[in-house]
């Protein structure tokens, strides 16, 4: 008897449009969800459903699903096309035609709102004035509303589009009927403003501000939505950038120069000084150095020969090397960091999944109340008028504009507050959990250092040629190399002997992983790397303290004599100390890790008093990090720079890149640091904790508005003009609570130093 064959499960991404709120979410899940053996996760602030399904259901099918529930769907880019990487003009002409659109509603509906709530200046015909603004609001400010409504009904389904839909055309219909048949359009008619909704004498009352309120606010509120969720893309769109775009492959003694995409496993392809390695491969010939600090973190270039592995996006920095690819296209180091944060983003925050469940019966709720006030009204035998105003008022009451508007105002207010402290605050999902952070995973390399070869230290023989002197001989000869250690000599040696220009070196020669030697002034000066020989007492008691700080030596030789030992290295940037012992304080606990050496990364935890270090992580053991550490229960987030750090970023519960790394790691990132200033990490984080509270007084104020004004609306209470007025005075509370955000001041706390 043979076994059951074993279910294959496949997962497909795909892009989702037209969605506009959580009740759209809920729908596209569940429909998908009714597909035998399929799941979806749908994230509204991405626009991309991760869904997971058996292998005979193929991805087209899930595209017509979508489909027939009243949305569109595309299945992700094919390899050679990188997912994202034409996302920006589109969504730019979007946001465009968005902001033209609210800026014409503005200009239309803000006389009428004058008018109706202000009857000191309604003046002569003013309700026909209002009528001739009111329309194009209610027509072609409101048609995106209407459209995604009427869809909605075929698809039987309703969402905050629905709400707005009706509330617009119920007021505006209602108005036409008053003042076409209604008596309200005699000459010299004043509608008073009432608190409680009165019977009509004779002239039935308009409510032209409602029909023009509603669009407004929820347009308002969308656009700073858009604007809070613009460049979601970003992270992969760097990613893509990083890899080389063209690669020359070496056939015999010729160079064919071919895409990217054509190159194979086994080609041979040359990488010239300056050039980016095109895909991860093993040098064949040549030597030189490799700067890997965009892929691995490695702060210090590393020596690559024949033999050596080198990893695709490393920058060449010194001689002609040839390499032989061994890995190409997906299977590349730089497409898995790729695919992982891809799968980070992928997610949504717990807080949002209930968002999404609310929101799925919110709005067929206060469908079937408006449609049983009317009901009622009308079987207990109210004027029509009155019961028309009660449903209207419930449907304009209920729209959602408060609730809209509490999250993007209060993320412009802090964005904008951050970027004057140097801080970017990039959204809400990964804030919603930020108060129960407990761990901060640091990278070293750029983050807590300051990503590049800089001169530690220079000790001098005493009673030799000098500091200067030496210095000025050294930074001489290095002229002539290519090494990035040269170069950080030369740059040291000019800054620190500005007024006289560095001579010129003669006999120069370099030797690789030994050191560069010339005639400078007829004296031979070498600066080499320091060897068993005889050093003077100075140097020899300098040599330790070097090698135990992770620095690397190098010994400098001016006619045979041993003048001075210069210590090069990735230095601890200003402020890291207080900037670490200011997240304890906050009570999270500090975790480095880092691609580089274990040395080096001791010694920087050493100096900062971090406990838990982690080196030579690949970005894979950086995600699986983060990950282990979030399985255990704790609340995770990661600052870093590089690409190896995007990956850790965006699966963290917050990622805080620094403002001088990467764009893919600040793509990935939820918080950037944008002056690159590792201080800035306290006021990022609680800036962040702040803008989430003030998101949480918004939320509380929103749904607390509904309580309360949806039952005054039912009974009676309310008028349309009333309820319009209040989701005014609504939306506005919440976006004054969120300027608050404007004056905000850091805490300074008084940390030790070191």
């Amino acid at each position: 008897m043979s076994a059951e064959p074993v279910a294959v499960v496949v997962t497909t991404d795909l892009t989702v449009g037209g969605m506009t709120c959580a009740a759209c979410v809920n729908r596209v899940e569940k429909k998908l969800a009714k597909l035998d053996g399929v799941t979806a996760t749908v994230n509204l602030a991405t626009g991309r459903a991760r869904v997971s399904h058996p292998g005979h259901v193929p991805p087209e099918e899930l595209v017509a699903t979508v489909e027939k529930a009243g949305y569109t769907a595309t299945l992700p880019a094919p390899p050679e096309q990188p997912e994202g990487g034409d996302e920006d003009e589109p969504e730019s002409v979007d946001t465009r035609r968005e902001r033209e659109r609210l800026t014409v509603t503005a200009l239309l509906a803000v006389p009428v709102l004058v008018l109706s709530m202000v009857p000191a200046w309604q003046f002569r015909n003013w309700q026909w004035l209002c009528f001739v603004l009111a329309a194009p609001v209610a027509v072609w400010s409101s048609w995106p509303f209407h459209v995604r409504a009427l869809r909605g009904l075929r698809h039987s389904t309703a969402t905050m589009d629905t709400l707005v839909s009706l509330g617009v055309v119920a007021s505006f219909s209602w108005s036409t009927y008053a003042l076409f048949l209604g008596g309200a359009g005699e000459p010299g008619m004043l509608m008073p403003f009432s608190l409680l909704p009165s019977a009509s004498e004779g002239a039935a009352h308009i409510y032209l501000e409602a029909a023009v309120g509603v669009p407004l606010f929820v347009l308002a509120g969308r656009f700073l939505e858009a604007r809070a969720r613009h460049g979601t893309g970003a992270a992969l769109r760097s990613l893509a950038q990083l890899a080389a775009k063209e690669v020359s492959v070496r056939e015999g003694a010729a160079e064919r120069l071919l895409p990217v995409e054509q190159l194979r496993t086994g080609h041979v392809f040359v990488v010239r000084p300056g050039e980016r390695v095109a895909t991860d491969g093993e040098v064949t010939e040549g030597s030189s150095a490799v700067d890997l600090s965009l892929v691995t973190g490695e702060s210090e270039p590393v020596e690559v020969g024949p033999g050596s592995a080198v990893v695709g996006g490393a920058v060449n920095a010194g001689g002609l090397l040839l390499v032989r690819a061994t890995a190409v296209g997906a299977d590349t180091q730089l497409a898995r960091i790729t695919k992982l944060v891809t799968d980070a983003q992928a997610g949504k925050a717990r807080a949002q999944r209930l968002a999404d469940a609310v929101a799925g019966v919110f709005v067929p709720v206060v469908l079937a109340l408006a449609v049983t006030v009317l009901g009622f009204w009308l079987g207990a035998g109210a004027d029509p008028q009155a019961a028309v105003t009660a449903c209207v008022a419930v449907l304009v009451v209920a729209c959602p504009c408060a609730l809209g508007l509490a999250t993007p105002t209060a993320l412009m207010a802090a964005t904008g507050r951050g970027a004057q402290l140097g801080v970017l605050v990039g959204g809400p999902q990964a804030l919603e959990s930020l108060q129960h952070i407990d761990t901060v995973v640091l990278d070293k390399t750029g983050t807590l250092t300051s990503g590049h070869m800089t001169v530690a230290r220079v000790t001098a023989v005493p009673g030799g040629l000098g500091r200067e002197a030496v210095l000025r001989l050294a930074g001489s000869v290095e002229q002539g190399s290519e090494h990035p250690l040269g170069r950080a000599i030369v740059a040291y040696a000019q800054r620190a002997v500005p007024e006289r220009p560095l001579p010129e070196v003669g006999e120069f020669s370099a030797e690789a992983g030994r050191g560069v030697r010339g005639r400078v002034e007829g004296r031979l000066v070498e600066v080499l790397a320091p060897d068993d020989e005889e050093l003077p007492p100075a140097l020899a008691d300098a040599l330790p303290v070097a090698e135990a700080a992770a620095y690397t030596p190098v010994l400098v030789r001016v006619d045979g004599v041993a003048e001075a030992l210069i210590e090069i290295g990735d230095v601890v940037r200003p402020g890291s100390y207080r900037a670490v012992d200011r997240l304890r304080r906050l009570g999270v606990r500090p975790v480095l890790a880092t691609g580089d050496r274990e040395a080096p990364a001791r010694a920087v935890a050493s100096a900062l008093g971090i406990e838990e270090v982690h080196a030579r992580c690949t970005p894979e053991q950086k995600a699986d990090l983060v990950r282990e550490l979030r399985e255990d229960g704790h609340r995770v987030a990661v600052v870093g720079d590089g690409v190896n750090d995007a990956a850790a970023l965006a699966g963290a519960d917050l990622g805080i890149a620094m403002g001088g790394g990467t764009d893919a790691a600040i793509g990935a990132a939820d918080v950037t640091l944008v002056r690159g200033d590792i201080e800035a990490l306290g006021d990022a984080v609680r800036l962040a904790r702040r803008t989430l509270g003030t998101i949480r007084v918004n939320l509380l104020w929103a749904f607390g508005y509904n309580a309360v004004t949806v039952p005054l609306a039912m009974v009676g209470l309310l008028n349309p003009m009333v309820a319009a007025a209040a989701m005014s005075v609504s939306s506005l509370l919440v976006v004054g609570n969120s300027l608050r955000l404007r004056a905000w001041q850091p805490t300074r706390t008084r940390s030790r130093t070191r």
